[in-house]
């Protein structure tokens, strides 16, 4: 088979509209994503997919200028590739773990194309055909402009989470907290299990509660039918201390995102859930390898949202397609998106399960008009957060994180 070799890189900044702001520990997503998508195209006519978190002049410029470099690679090359952007050196002074992520992504789209076969059939080849989601439940702020979506109070909270299960069929519900204090979302929190009898919880402050506050948290929900207890503190020291107190798995994706950490936690014992994000932790390769060094250490696996369009979204489902020991229902932002940028719009739901696309490589490919579209929307609104004009679509105003504030009269009585 003739080597088929890296002949250009292209990164496309974009923003696309959320359906309200999604609250959480660090503030807010104001109304949209901001990603960059990645296209590799090579000297014999492919042209690969990949996509990563954030976007504007700096990573467009920490893509494109890995050609320099990777110009003449051949895709199928994909461990010198790694070496080539994430060499220790060069990760010491600049980490580019999710560069190298939107880079394999891409090559591994041009494998698969040139082989004719989806990207799971090649890495392992599919357990499963539909990868399984939860609910991805937040506090937010109404949209300005319709003054629908809020979510503050236990009652709408339930509202939303009975609303998407019967859109989407979700089984599993995991709510994000941080935002109010710790009783108030253990009041929404059991209130959304009262809802829900029999389905499974879990539950993320993004390490907003201090070591007392999540084991007064974690005994009082002990007795549900929780997934496990997402990052409820910080580092592996109070989540190893965690443990101790409350009897609920413990997961993370901020204290495990490289094999340094999962050797670490293997040794310490601190996270009994990993989960895996293809951007953060590298790529779709990576993924799998740390699944099987979780398989071998008794270390459940689940998997991580950082916010994706369809193309990290399809990377999602390749790989919840082939990990065998994939334990609980996946995380997507993917139902908070008003639209996406792939050709038919986004991907659906179908009994709180998304099919593994079947098309060669990652099998789905960009709707040129809508990446001109919310190309367009990000060069007038700019990067977070600098979202200022009223008039265009996802735009938020700029206001504090009322985290620490009195929820007022839209809460319950009881904690006015």
């Amino acid at each position: 088979m003739s080597a088929t070799r890296i002949a250009r890189i292209r990164a496309t900044p974009v923003t696309v509209p959320l359906e309200a702001p999604l609250l959480h520990s660090n503030g807010a997503h104001w109304g949209r994503f901001v990603r960059t998508l990645v296209e590799v195209e090579t000297d014999d006519g492919y042209l690969g997919l990949g996509e990563f978190g954030g976007g504007g002049e700096a990573a467009t410029r920490a893509v494109e200028g890995l050609l320099g470099y990777l110009k003449g690679h051949d895709v199928f090359r994909l461990e010198a590739l790694r070496f080539a952007i994430c060499n220790p050196t060069a990760g010491l002074y600049n980490n580019r773990t999710q560069l190298h992520a939107a880079i394999e992504f891409a090559c591994l789209d041009i494998i698969g194309q040139k082989l004719g076969v989806p990207v799971s059939e090649f890495l392992g080849g599919r357990l499963r055909d539909a990868v399984e989601f939860a609910s991805y439940l937040f506090f937010r702020y109404a949209d300005p402009r319709t003054g629908l979506g809020e979510v503050r109070t236990p009652q709408q909270l339930v509202a939303h989470a009975r609303a998407l299960q019967a859109q989407h069929g979700f089984r599993s519900h995991k709510l994000k907290g941080g935002v109010y204090p710790p009783g108030y979302e253990r009041e929404c929190y059991l209130a959304l299990a009262a809802a829900m009898p029999g389905q499974r919880l879990r539950y993320d402050p993004n390490s907003a509660l201090s070591l007392g506050d999540a084991i007064e948290f974690g005994r009082a929900i002990e007795h549900l039918n929780n997934d496990y207890f997402e990052d409820p503190v910080w580092g592996m020291p109070q989540l190893a201390r965690l443990r101790e107190f409350v009897r609920i798995p413990t997961a993370t994706n901020t204290v495990v995102v490289g094999f340094e950490q999962l050797a670490a936690n293997v040794a310490q014992r601190a996270v009994d859930v990993i989960l895996l994000d293809t951007t953060f932790w590298g790529g779709i390769r990576p993924c799998l390898k740390a699944a099987g060094v979780c398989e071998t250490f008794g270390l459940g696996v689940a998997v991580h949202s950082s916010g994706e369009l369809g193309v990290q979204l399809a990377t999602m489902l390749h790989m919840g397609a082939v990990v065998p020991n994939l334990g609980y229902a996946a995380d997507a932002h993917y139902h908070h998106l008003v639209d996406d940028v792939i050709v038919g719009g986004k991907m659906k739901y179908a009994d709180g399960r998304i099919a593994v696309p079947d098309a060669p490589g990652l099998g789905v490919k960009l709707d040129p008009d809508k990446v001109r579209r919310y190309h367009e929307l990000y060069l007038e609104l700019g990067g977070y957060p600098y979202d200022r004009d009223p008039g265009r679509p996802g735009w938020y105003p700029i206001v504090p994180n009322d985290r620490w504030a009195d929820p007022g009269a839209s809460m319950t009585p009881a904690l006015r």
